[in-house]
């Protein structure tokens, strides 16, 4: 059964504000993926390829820190973006490893053709980056909580 990009994107909040032919112009860029549970969809140090925005399910976002392994640092659900930096052009890598925890089903944006969209229009990439700022830094702020986290942890086990 083929499902209908254009009328999928408009009901996601997240583009609200464009109109029918960005609409049409993203779906384009679009296809569904899907993943079992505990499959990757990529790992920490890949080079970016994909935008991702989880449709259903859930993942285990992680990154690899020195001394402790593999630590989930943030638990993604539907609407959340993945792959972020595949449209920040200074980032050239993968910054974390993603696992689903559930089977999943998301939409994957084709990252060099979404930038050069956001480049050509406008009104498109000013959506598009201020909804993608606003997911950098709210992960960002659960990073540092996390990462704060286990200094304390860490200090409290030293002492003790």
């Amino acid at each position: 059964m083929e499902v209908d990009l254009v009328a999928l994107l408009k009901s996601i909040p997240w583009f609200v504000e464009l109109s029918q032919r960005q609409l049409e112009t993203l779906a384009g860029l679009a296809r569904e993926r899907y993943l079992a549970p505990g499959e990757t969809l990529f790992q920490e140090g890949d080079l970016p390829d994909f935008l991702y925005l989880v449709l259903d399910g859930r993942a285990s976002v992680e990154i690899s820190m020195p001394g402790h392994g593999s630590i989930r640092i943030f638990q993604a659900e539907p609407l959340d973006i993945l792959g972020w930096s595949v449209l920040t052009p200074v980032v050239r890598q993968r910054t974390t490893t993603v696992r689903a925890l559930t089977p999943m089903r998301l939409l994957a944006f084709e990252g060099r053709a979404l930038q050069q969209q956001c480049e050509s229009d406008p009104h498109l990439g000013y959506v598009i980056t201020r909804r993608l700022a606003n997911v950098v830094a709210s992960q960002l702020l659960v990073i540092r909580l996390h990462l704060m986290e286990i200094l304390i942890n860490s200090s409290r086990e030293t002492v003790g």
